[in-house]
C-alpha cells in the first residue's frame, strides 16, 4: 500500500558519483562522505557505505518516533538509544536485499514499557512505513526480540 504524503515539509537532497565506491554529498554539504564497499563485500572498506548511513538515518527517525511517544504518555527516556543494524546480501530471486533490526536500550523503563513504545513507534517511524513489507525488521528492547 501507498501512503501519500499531504505536504511535503521538507525534502532531503543528495548526489552521488560512483556508486557504492565513490562519493556522496548532500545539497548543503552538511553530508559529503567518501562511499566504498565493506571489505565483506571485497571493497577496502575505507569510507561509509549505503547501509551505514541508512542505519544512521533509521536509528536518528525512529528514536525521534520514541521520543514523541514517550512525551506524549509523560514518560521521561532521555536515557535510551536505538542501534539500527542493517544486513545486505543476496535474496532468492536475484539481485540484493536488506534485513534491519532495532535495538532499543532504555534502563529506566521496564522490559514491558518498552516493548510497547516500541512497537507504537514501529507504526509511527517514517522509515518503517516506508519499508512495510519489503524489508524485515526485528524490534528488540532492553534484550528481548518483540514478537510482532
Amino acid at each position: 500500500m501507498t501512503i501519500a504524503v499531504e505536504k511535503v515539509l521538507y525534502t532531503a537532497r543528495a548526489t552521488a558519483e560512483g556508486g557504492r565506491d565513490g562519493h556522496t554529498a548532500s545539497d548543503d554539504f552538511k553530508l559529503d562522505v567518501t562511499v566504498a564497499p565493506p571489505k565483506e563485500m571485497g571493497g577496502n572498506g575505507e569510507g561509509t557505505n549505503p547501509e551505514q548511513l541508512f542505519a544512521a538515518g533509521y536509528a536518528a527517525c525512529f528514536q525521534s518516533a520514541l521520543l514523541g511517544i514517550a512525551r506524549g504518555r509523560n514518560i521521561d527516556i532521555d536515557d535510551c538509544t536505538i542501534t539500527a543494524r542493517v544486513g545486505v546480501g543476496p535474496v532468492a530471486e536475484g539481485g540484493f536485499g536488506l534485513e534491519v533490526r532495532l535495538e532499543l536500550t532504555a534502563p529506566s523503563l521496564s522490559d514491558e514499557d518498552a516493548a510497547a513504545l516500541m512497537t507504537r513507534a514501529h507504526k509511527r517511524c517514517p522509515y518503517s512505513r516506508a519499508i512495510d513489507g519489503n524489508v524485515p525488521v526485528e524490534l528488540v528492547a532492553n534484550g528481548t526480540t518483540i514478537e510482532m
